[in-house]
């Protein structure tokens, strides 16, 4: 039987970008909705930031940019309204706030609003998430921006409140139960900077509710956990601590052919690390882009001689190498190959 495959390589580790500077950096296109989780670590962080920051967001040109640790409110809404079509959003009033940034000529609001924001919910959410209402080519969305609790030892324990991985489990139940019990059906988006590890082991891990819940909801970043962590966004302390989970209603777009997640190296485009963290952040972004549908065809010959050490479904399985479908290569140079087989 005739087997077509379609093939994307949309990863490649090993790539050194030193060469390459702020004009090179790019994200989003005119074609997918491209959603931006960034961690700007107390904006701005001196004197620089402010400006980088704002070529930056200029460059990415994301649908949707969820932000965390924005101290300077005032400052932020100077540099976004020095980018054409951009406009900003934030609730909360104290320190470390979050906010949104979204371009007005792709994005429509149908409200902006916190959850969580009374007293018995403040040791879940040192910080109420926030949600935005949002229409992107006349789908809706529901995007959750979140900053969960720093912090701990690695081990849960659950018989103490003030525990920090017990107080983000917390944060896991409360999130999953209002997605479950108010937004079925929605296409839902939860982000941010979460502060813990998706590839814990199960009895650590504060997320296994929904890893365990794989029908409905996905983490898109799991192969960036799993895969090298020079591709991780907390590089300081190696580890991913921000993440991007998406519903089942979206599971088909994740699916599409020019879907990914990109942990967003902007380090690489500053000279080195120490630049970035000491101008911008300690984390990268982490970026979400779905496709509606559009592939191309790249005959199988074309595929790199490099040698195959793992194939994986969406959710992170290990399959067998003739699976039809959606499957991820895991070349032993660090590249990530996304393939859609049909036999």
């Amino acid at each position: 039987m005739k087997k077509i495959i379609f093939i994307f390589i949309f990863l490649v580790s090993s790539q050194i970008l030193s060469s390459q500077n702020l004009n090179d950096l790019y994200f989003g296109t005119d074609t997918t909705f491209d959603i931006i989780s960034w961690n700007i670590e107390w904006f701005p962080k001196n004197n620089n930031t402010a400006n980088e920051v704002q070529e930056i967001l200029a460059r990415l040109e994301a649908d949707v940019y969820a932000l965390q640790e924005i101290e300077d409110t005032t400052l932020l809404k100077q540099i976004i309204s020095n980018i054409p079509g951009y406009e900003c959003y934030f609730k909360s009033s104290y320190y470390g706030g979050l906010a949104y940034v979204y371009n007005t000529n792709t994005i429509q609001i149908n409200s902006k609003y916190e959850i969580f924001t009374s007293q018995p919910y403040w040791s879940a959410f040192p910080r109420s998430p926030q949600v935005l209402d949002c229409n992107f080519m006349g789908d809706n969305y529901i995007i959750i921006n979140n900053h969960f609790k720093c912090c701990g030892d690695g081990i849960l324990n659950a018989n103490d409140t003030n525990d920090e991985e017990n107080r983000r489990l917390q944060a896991v139940t409360y999130l999953k139960q209002y997605i479950d019990n108010t937004l079925l059906g929605k296409r839902v988006i939860l982000l941010g900077d979460l502060n813990d590890e998706i590839i814990d082991n199960t009895a650590n891990n504060v997320f296994q509710d929904f890893i365990n819940d794989n029908t409905n909801y996905l983490f898109t970043d799991m192969l960036i956990a799993q895969g090298n962590s020079i591709d991780w966004s907390y590089p300081t302390w190696p580890s991913h601590l921000d993440h991007i989970l998406i519903s089942n209603e979206l599971f088909a777009d994740f699916q599409n052919f020019n879907s990914l997640v990109s942990v967003i190296r902007i380090d690489d485009y500053m000279g080195n690390w120490s630049n970035y963290e000491n101008n911008i952040s300690d984390h990268r972004p982490i970026g979400l882009k779905l496709d509606f549908g559009t592939v191309s065809y790249i005959p199988e010959k074309t595929v790199l001689d490099n040698r195959v050490f793992n194939v994986l479904d969406i959710l992170g399985r290990d399959i067998q190498k003739k699976k039809s479908g959606l499957v991820f290569n895991l070349y032993d140079d660090g590249t990530v190959e996304k393939r859609i087989v049909v036999e």
